[in-house]
């Protein structure tokens, strides 16, 4: 559980971060994660809250 929010927050702080300086190309090179990572983050973060993307079944999950 401390993982999960580990990375919630490391999440959340890129997603604050990139509102503050107003430029997702700066906060993603400061956090070490690609705009595409940043962008999925945040359409899932919209979709569902600080919760996001914990416990959701991944699309490279298998059956």
């Amino acid at each position: 559980m401390k993982t999960e929010t580990n990375v919630i927050k490391t999440k959340l702080g890129l997603l604050r971060l990139a509102e503050q300086l107003g430029n997702v190309s700066e906060a993603c090179k400061i956090f070490g994660y690609s705009r595409d990572s940043f962008y999925r983050y945040k359409a899932l973060y919209d979709q569902g809250g600080a919760e996001f993307g914990i416990g959701r079944p991944s699309c490279y999950s298998t059956p």
